[in-house]
């Protein structure tokens, strides 16, 4: 269950309160693999990043009874003046991982970082960052994963390991999708939530979502 209960989020601005949305309320399916649809701006990432607590609406609240991930691909809690496996462990130790050693060793596995796994964060590239923050989050078992363009990430050949890990998620957790890559999420997804002027729409059909998305 993850329910929104009048949900607010705005950004001060010379006009003004500039709101996302305003006393929001919806519940997600507890079953399933959803996407949320929207047009740029709509606040697709600020609900994402308020669901996942790393982010707080003005007003309202989220509850939930499930272990939500982080944004999956966003490189969100990386430290740049830790190294990389310093950070695998904080990650570890504020999800309640329990075997930090091996923990550390399957995400230094599957971020592919070789001996830089234990250099400062702040001199990697943008896509080793990502590929490390991707690594830390796949690597630990939630009930819902919050997946944000998350198979974009790094390249070709990592990008269909990105892939296949979710899939095999998808067999034991939810996930909450958002991508501009219909393809990819006619692959993931089984509904869809549209975000349209600050108002959440579930469509349980996919197929109906998509089509009321691409006339937006």
């Amino acid at each position: 269950m993850i329910k929104l209960y009048h949900l607010s989020k705005y950004y001060p601005s010379a006009l003004g309160k500039q709101y996302i949305f305003r006393d929001l309320n919806f519940a997600f399916p507890d079953t399933g693999n959803v996407a949320l649809l929207g047009s740029n701006g709509a606040g697709k990432s600020t609900l994402f990043r308020i669901i996942a607590g790393s982010e707080y609406p003005n007003k309202g609240k989220v509850v939930t009874t499930k272990s939500i991930s982080w944004p999956v691909a966003l490189a969100t809690g990386i430290h740049p003046e830790m190294t990389g496996r310093e950070n695998t462990r904080f990650i570890g130790r504020v999800n309640g991982v329990a075997d930090l050693d091996a923990y550390e060793e399957k995400v230094k596995e599957f971020a592919e970082l070789g001996v830089k796994y234990d250099l400062p964060v702040k001199n990697y590239s943008s896509g080793m960052r990502s590929r490390l923050a991707f690594g830390c989050c796949i690597s630990i078992d939630f009930d819902v994963y919050l997946i944000d363009e998350a198979t974009s990430v790094g390249d070709q050949k990592f990008r269909k390991k990105a892939k296949q890990a979710l899939l095999d998620k998808k067999e034991t957790s939810s996930m909450i999708m958002v991508s501009h890559d219909i393809e990819e999420i006619k692959q993931f997804c089984d509904s869809a939530v549209i975000l349209h002027q600050g108002a959440l729409t579930y469509f349980a059909d996919l197929s109906e979502g998509l089509s009321v998305y691409k006339q937006l």
